[in-house]
């Protein structure tokens, strides 16, 4: 019987040499593969109170919409810099090489919300520490944080589990 992880291709020297690049393209365009993921990142959630889902830019996007659906919850994108239109509010974070910046809808989160935070892999967790502060910034409540993959030697889960997170992931590539 296939897993999530078995959907899930890996091209060597991409975006840089040296980077074994986890690709989730084929796990979403499988229908199967997706419902699978879809339906395990939603099982640690059954029964708990949850009143949106964000989906950290860009395959965030795909999967908190297919949870927010499920879920019968609304959704909310956190996108890179300059990205979304109206007021938003924006937390810089470090990457390997330089500094990105995300940003958020300045109402998209009422305070009290409880929120489950959704993307494709948990790298550094960069990302994903930026987007929490957002939310937070915002009043909201983090229930959990979840992802399909989780690349543990860069050390993404200790940084979210550090900010005293939940962090669910489905399977876990071995390699940067």
């Amino acid at each position: 019987m296939k897993t999530v992880k078995d959907y899930i291709r890996t091209i060597v020297d991409f975006p840089h040499e040296g980077i074994m690049f986890r690709d989730v393209t084929t796990l979403l365009s499988d229908p199967r593969g997706f419902r699978m993921a879809v339906d395990q990142m939603l099982h640690p959630y059954a029964g708990l109170q949850i009143d949106k889902v964000v989906g950290l830019e860009a395959r965030g996007f795909i999967l908190g919409g297919a949870i927010a659906h499920q879920l019968t919850l609304g959704f909310v994108p956190i996108r890179k810099k300059g990205k979304l239109p109206g007021a938003v509010i924006s937390e810089a974070y470090t990457l390997e090489y330089g500094e990105a910046v995300m940003e958020i809808h300045d109402d998209a989160i009422k305070a009290g919300e409880r929120v489950l935070v959704v993307d494709d892999l948990l790298a550094t967790g960069g990302t994903a520490a930026a987007g929490i502060k957002l939310i937070e910034r915002l009043g909201g409540e983090i229930v959990s944080t979840s992802f399909i993959i989780d690349l543990p030697e860069l050390g993404g889960r200790k940084v979210l589990e550090d900010m005293d997170m939940d962090v669910n992931v489905l399977c876990e590539f071995e390699g940067a």
